[in-house]
């Protein structure tokens, strides 16, 4: 076979592994060196190195080099004037003695010349300086011929489309961690603007206060111990701590009254939840269903609860969760006409209602989690510090809990149900 023909086949072969480095490697570093050897093999070249073009900076920073000693500049800056220079160029490799009228060559010509660099390749992609290469002789001691610039110009337009690529990657890497920090924070802003809103909620009732931040976390432990995504998580105890809304159009004599209120101030206090939807529907709320929440916490699975007389089925279910954390709060809470309940009463009464008044699953999920605390199987202690200790350590508490789940289990199966 003629030399001609075999070194260019030997050549496009180099050139096709270059392509295969750049589409398929993951490690940059390791395709920028494979692909560096590559161009050096395919024309026995003996030194050189190659830079990738840091815009932010205005510098090459050098990531494989061969040849070039241990003091060679590991970076080196680039003026803007010599960056439109290169531009204005394209790719084309440009001969020492054609460069050294650059500020950039300018500069750093002695060691340039010293470490015997004879060829400088721009790469540019897309009207954008990406990166540079320099080559040092080649081992035969012949000049650059025509046609091994042109192997040379291919070859690193590959490696720049490699580079380009990353910068890419890295750009929208950038964006989006920006994007989740955005998000994160609207989040937080969210959540302290929900909470800051449920505290002036129970502002207005001196006897119950903290109670919809309570019933925001119970809310919260009953949808984690069912299962749900922490996003669904999250929306359930914002539907707990916003439930009352509507109570800041009640009268602050109805709400703060010693006395259990009279049939009057019972209806005018039962349009809250009605008119909590009302505020909550125009707001853009993360969680859809925020509304309904609001709206349905007082429904009960027979149709006797209200506004609307609900059952079963019809009730949302993010509703029935909330019903279940705010009746467990009024019933472990004091208020101005009943102390708070004693331990074992609160869960026979769970179980008691639990398909009257409250989803099964709903209440053993509930019961559970309580359970599961107690007994140590989770280490954190978020219904001791909502309830109390001596609450939580209530003599027989235990084995009441247990009976009740396995009341409750022996009722039937019980489907864990799923976020909308």
């Amino acid at each position: 076979m003629p030399e001609n023909q075999q070194k260019l086949i030997h050549t496009f072969s180099a050139l096709a592994d270059i392509g295969q480095e750049v589409a398929h490697k993951f490690n940059f570093h390791e395709m920028i060196r494979t692909s560096f050897h590559l161009l050096l093999g395919s024309l026995a070249i003996m030194r050189g190195g190659i830079a990738r073009y840091s815009r932010f900076g205005h510098e090459l920073n050098f990531l494989a080099v061969r040849g070039l000693g241990d003091d060679f500049p590991v970076s080196a800056s680039i003026s803007l004037e010599d960056e439109r220079e290169f531009l204005s160029a394209g790719m084309s490799p440009i001969e020492l003695s054609q460069a050294k009228m650059l500020l950039f060559f300018q500069h750093y010509q002695p060691v340039i010349e010293k470490k015997g660099i004879e060829l400088i390749v721009p790469m540019i992609v897309h009207d954008e300086l990406v990166g540079m290469v320099m080559l040092g002789e080649k081992a035969s001691g012949e000049p650059f011929s025509s046609a091994d610039r042109a192997i040379v110009q291919a070859m690193a337009r590959h490696i720049g489309v490699g580079i380009y690529q990353r910068n890419l990657m890295a750009q929208l890497e950038r964006k989006a961690e920006e994007n989740k920090r955005m998000y994160d924070e609207m989040r937080l802003t969210y959540a302290d603007t929900v909470k800051s809103f449920a505290a002036a909620i129970d502002y207005k009732d001196k006897y119950t206060e903290g109670h919809s931040v309570r019933v925001g976390k119970y809310s919260e432990l009953i949808a984690a111990e069912l299962g749900w995504s922490d996003e669904r998580v999250e929306g359930v105890a914002v539907a707990g701590y916003l439930h009352d809304v509507g109570k800041l159009t009640v009268e602050k004599n109805i709400i703060n009254s010693p006395r259990r209120i009279n049939a009057k101030e019972t209806a005018e206090l039962n349009k809250h939840p009605s008119v909590g939807y009302e505020i909550l529907l125009p707001i853009h709320h993360p969680y859809s269903d925020i509304p309904l929440a609001a709206k349905y916490h007082h429904e009960r699975l027979d149709g006797r609860g209200y506004p609307d007389g609900l059952k079963d089925e019809e009730i949302p279910y993010i509703a029935k969760i909330v019903n279940l954390a705010d009746s467990f709060d009024a019933m472990t809470t004091n208020r101005p006409y009943k102390a708070r309940r004693p331990a074992h009463e609160v869960v026979e009464d769970l179980q008691r209602n639990s398909g009257k008044q409250f989803a099964p699953e709903l209440v053993t999920a509930l019961c559970g989690a309580i359970l599961k605390e107690m007994t140590g199987e989770t280490k954190e202690r978020k219904f001791r510090k909502l309830l109390g200790r001596e609450y939580m350590e209530a003599e027989g508490i235990i084995d009441l809990l247990k009976g009740a789940l396995n009341g409750l289990a022996a009722t039937g199966p019980l489907t864990l149900v799923a976020a909308e």
